[in-house]
């Protein structure tokens, strides 16, 4: 596979799409070896017809506010590959939302699928509109316009959306009333549903949930357990909160959380029922700020501006935006003493930043691997959704952990490299193999 003829093509091809163009050479980087040992692949042109996506799907969201005055936001779904089953992948309402960013994340979501084994192709999509500050009725008619379109290109068998940043139960909500109406079927097409109608247990909590079961099976691998861990996390969602709800039951010490606004360093640990809920009231608040924490909890201390990597942990968990751990970071992390990394968040650290990682011989769990309880869950919801059937907590609960994993062997047998485990690269060539086979299986197509 030349690697950097490649590159240059999809360089030329996408211009301005850095985050893409960046989860592209990260995972061609991770492949190439493999795909070189297994020539029917080049011939094929898999990676070629991989970096493509199937259909992108670009409009106009027009809707009013509450003073009737008119707004136009745009609307993408990125259905980028469907060898494995419909396009799954969820929707971002933010004003940071471009094509270049969807197409990453709808790349991600490719391999990230293919690890859960469930039968899920990758896509992604939402829209530019920044639901901050808007009130519930904006939000629906914003929700009801966009559905307007999209209802058209997706279905429980083509394409099913979830929710991301932005877009959580409220949304999905008027989302899937919107799509119920038009097309006058009532389906699983859309997954983080309300669970009085059709939604999952556990379906809030899996991303963290999921990233904690992963990191266990990293510990165990050391032969460590999470009891015990000092851990800061970013972010304050519901991603956020999984994460620190699951990792605080198995005996870890949470100790950050952050927003745009900084962080929050909490001595004490983050894992009180109390605690726990009133990141919830934080999110629901819709003000995208922590620094209400340190208020609400004295002994809590704010720091405006300043991200929690600079305090020391045995783990950190990014759980907020992609690239929001850089070098310099991961600098002080390893110089503070942190042993593991388990990226939460999708593409949440730079590249100097995971090579900084493995060259440290750092534990470092990727998102593809890590996060994938979030859309895990999804596929169990659709399944259920299929079935006409809700399984209880503790078998969602079991399901996931078992999944998660297998997640982790999957990586660790494709990313030994002696006696450091390479779950980036472990995590990339088990992703790919699935698809890839698949497709050369289907045809040129």
């Amino acid at each position: 596979m030349d690697l950097q003829k490649i590159m240059a093509e999809l360089e030329a091809k996408n211009p301005g799409q850095p985050e893409f163009l960046q989860a592209a050479e990260e995972v061609l980087e991770s492949i190439k070896d493999f795909v070189d040992e297994n020539p029917k692949y080049s011939e094929e042109k898999v990676v070629e017809r991989i970096l493509e996506p199937e259909r992108v799907i670009m409009f106009r969201v027009p809707w009013t506010d509450d003073s009737g005055d008119v707004h136009v936001n745009r609307g993408y779904r990125v259905e980028f590959n469907s060898a494995i089953g419909p396009y799954k992948g969820g929707l971002r309402f933010h004003p940071s939302v471009t094509l270049g960013g969807l197409k990453f994340l709808g790349f991600e979501q490719i391999f990230k699928n293919s690890l859960t084994t469930l039968p899920m192709g990758g896509g992604k999509g939402g829209s530019d509109f920044d639901p901050k500050g808007k009130s519930d009725r904006e939000i629906m008619r914003f929700c009801q316009s966009f559905m307007s379109e999209l209802f058209r290109h997706i279905g429980p068998n083509t394409d099913v959306p979830a929710g991301d940043i932005g877009v959580g139960g409220r949304e999905i909500g008027f989302l899937f009333g919107m799509y119920k109406k038009l097309r006058n079927e009532y389906t699983g097409v859309l997954t983080g549903k309300g669970r009085n109608w059709g939604g999952s247990l556990i379906r809030p909590e899996a991303t963290g949930f999921g990233s904690v079961y992963f990191a266990e099976e990293m510990l165990k691998e050391k032969g460590e357990t999470l009891k015990g861990k000092t851990i800061s996390i970013s972010g304050f969602g519901n991603v956020s909160w999984g994460v620190a709800m699951k990792a605080s039951e198995l005996g870890g010490k949470v100790l950050t959380i952050s927003g745009p606004d900084g962080y929050v360093y909490d001595p004490d640990g983050i894992g009180s029922q109390e605690k726990l809920d009133y990141m919830l009231e934080l999110r629901a608040s819709n003000n995208d700020v922590v620094a209400p924490y340190a208020e609400r909890f004295p002994n809590a201390k704010f720091f405006p501006g300043k991200k929690p990597w600079e305090v020391k942990v045995d783990m950190a968990y990014p759980s907020a935006i992609q690239n929001e751990l850089n070098g310099e970071d991961a600098k002080l992390l390893i110089e503070n003493g942190c042993q593991y990394v388990v990226e939460t968040s999708n593409m949440g650290c730079t590249a100097d930043a995971i090579e900084a990682f493995h060259k440290a011989k750092i534990a470092f769990g990727p998102g593809k691997a890590a996060n994938a309880g979030g859309v895990a869950v999804s596929g169990l919801e659709m399944s259920q959704n299929s079935m006409r059937y809700n399984w209880t907590r503790e078998e969602v609960d079991a399901k996931l952990h078992q999944i998660m994993k297998d997640i982790h062997d999957a990586c660790k047998m494709h990313g030994e490299e002696g006696d450091y485990i390479n779950y980036v690269k472990g995590a990339n060539i088990a992703g790919f193999i699935k698809v890839a086979d698949a497709m050369i299986d289907q045809g040129v197509v």
